[in-house]
């Protein structure tokens, strides 16, 4: 029986390296995550956060200053860091990364958000929460609500993901991938207390910020790589020729087991 033996050249067509476009892909990541994080100038401008029990989502509510403004950073952010992950591309080692796609996710349902803001400050306003509560708002608030519980979602489910995938690497994004996923765990609790009692969310909201850009930045950084060279014409030569004898060819043998 004849075994035919593929090269790693062979096996990955695919793989070529793009430096110019996950260069782009690096821009505009990090131009994502500085319009992701626009709460950071919030403190310097005064009477802007009236209270520390507020969320940073309720600037963004109609007829509050600089609204718009707030709103059109956050769908910028979205739209840059999907921009940013469609680029960089799944790839990694030759393999895919299964968390990809949440993070896609993530940055879709950010961009969501900043289109939908809030129709009134929940966070601020005791009236705003009990017509809230009773559905009596319009349906972009709601819109709003749901896009940032995915948010959530979404990248809580890359950082396991890519966390697990990484598990054993001793590398800078799998140490990254981790900090993340114990950050998310040990915050939730407290990010649950504060959404029940109202209070502090202008505390505890930038945890997150910090935890999902660091994410962001991390799966769109990550190197994809050594990738695989087309095979000079003597190697191809060589296998065909093993591959019709039915014996392994000892031209670089080495590059014959799979690369991890």
């Amino acid at each position: 029986m004849q075994t035919a033996v593929l090269h790693p050249r062979l096996r990955s067509p695919g793989t070529t390296s793009r430096p110019a476009v996950v260069a782009v892909a690096k821009v505009a990541a990090v131009a994502g995550v500085a319009s992701y994080n626009w709460w950071l100038v919030v403190p310097f401008v005064p009477g802007l956060m009236p209270s520390v029990n507020g969320f940073f989502s309720d600037l963004e509510a109609t007829g509050r200053p600089h609204a718009s403004l707030m709103s059109d950073a956050d769908m910028a952010a979205g739209v840059l860091m999907v921009a940013a992950l469609l680029l960089r591309g799944s790839v990694w080692h030759g393999g895919v990364r299964r968390e990809w796609k949440w993070m896609v996710a993530f940055a879709a349902a950010g961009a969501v958000g900043g289109r939908f803001p809030y129709a009134c400050s929940e966070g601020l306003s005791a009236t705003c929460r009990t017509m809230e509560w009773h559905l009596q708002l319009p349906v972009h608030h709601y819109v709003h609500v749901v896009a940032g519980i995915a948010e959530f979602g979404f990248l809580t489910t890359a950082a396991v993901v890519a966390a697990l995938r990484t598990r054993g690497d001793g590398g800078p994004s799998a140490r990254i991938y981790r900090a993340v996923v114990t950050t998310l765990l040990v915050g939730y609790p407290f990010l649950g207390l504060v959404y029940i009692t109202d209070r502090l969310g202008t505390l505890m909201e930038p945890v997150y910020f910090i935890a999902f850009s660091v994410m962001l930045l991390a799966e769109v950084f990550e190197p994809e790589g050594s990738a695989p060279t087309p095979p000079t014409w003597a190697e191809r030569v060589a296998l065909r020729g093993a591959a019709d004898s039915g014996v392994r060819s000892p031209v670089r043998m080495s590059e014959t087991s799979p690369q991890a």
